[in-house]
């Protein structure tokens, strides 16, 4: 064996053991950092399952005015990159609305700030109503002249009837086919003011009362504030007391 290996062999044997071990120990822990930074890297990210539960509540708040039963399933969001929140604030992006494929927003106040999205499918199972027959336009409804259904009240048209009692007094705003949906905007309280028709118009006053004829400038119902324009021309405001009079308070 050359010399030079003989004296560094002798070398090494001349270190105690206990020495030797604790240098061992302290590389062992130097390889260990970066793990244990990857491992606490990892522990401060936001967990997916209360970016889930957010927007799960949100929906099932948006779905409750249905009367059906609602599921809601939320694709896992990518949270890797976002920091731990105290704060969530659930929201539909602008314009959106509910429907079986949609997108929720969830929006972190605190500590950090941030906006993930995730995607939804929501349904609601329950029943809904058509036409039983065909009903003309201006014709009076009642429960009779509806249809139940059964299906996904969230794919619906907007303005579905789904109580059978809210159609009655009202009446076809225009013509509705056989097995077609009914909806809220295709009926019109039978005590409107349409749009065109000839009404009159009571002014009162304290101790007074003065009436006239007009034209009804849009539709309204009951209630509900509706331009009319005079014989002599002028345009007044007044409140629709049924489909034929409107009353000026002055």
């Amino acid at each position: 064996m050359p010399k030079v290996a003989r004296s560094y062999n002798s070398f090494i044997m001349k270190i105690p053991a206990r020495l030797l071990r604790a240098r061992a120990a302290s590389l062992a822990a130097l390889l260990l950092i970066p793990a244990a930074g990857v491992r606490a890297q990892e522990a401060a990210t936001q967990a997916p399952e209360a970016i889930i539960l957010a927007a799960q509540t949100y929906l099932q708040e948006q779905l409750a005015s249905l009367p059906g039963d609602p599921s809601i399933a939320i694709d896992p969001p990518r949270t890797d990159r976002l920091a731990p929140c105290d704060v969530m604030s659930p929201f539909l992006p602008s314009g959106m609305k509910l429907r079986p494929r949609m997108t929720v927003g969830v929006r972190c106040n605190a500590p950090q700030a941030w906006t993930s999205y995730v995607q939804a499918t929501v349904s609601v199972a329950g029943h809904y109503y058509v036409a039983a027959r065909m009903i003309s336009a201006g014709q009076a409804l009642s429960p009779a002249d509806l249809a139940p259904r059964e299906g996904d009240l969230v794919a619906l048209p907007p303005g579905a009837i789904t109580d059978p009692q809210a159609v009655a007094g009202m009446t076809a705003a225009f013509r509705i086919n056989a097995g077609q949906a009914i909806r809220s905007s295709s009926l019109r309280n039978a005590q409107s003011v349409v749009r065109g028709s000839n009404v009159r118009i009571n002014a009162r006053g304290k101790g007074f009362m003065v009436s006239s004829e007009g034209q009804a400038m849009d539709n309204a119902a009951p209630g509900a504030v509706v331009q009319v324009r005079t014989a002599g021309g002028q345009v007044v405001s007044g409140i629709v007391r049924n489909a034929t009079l409107v009353e000026i308070q002055l």
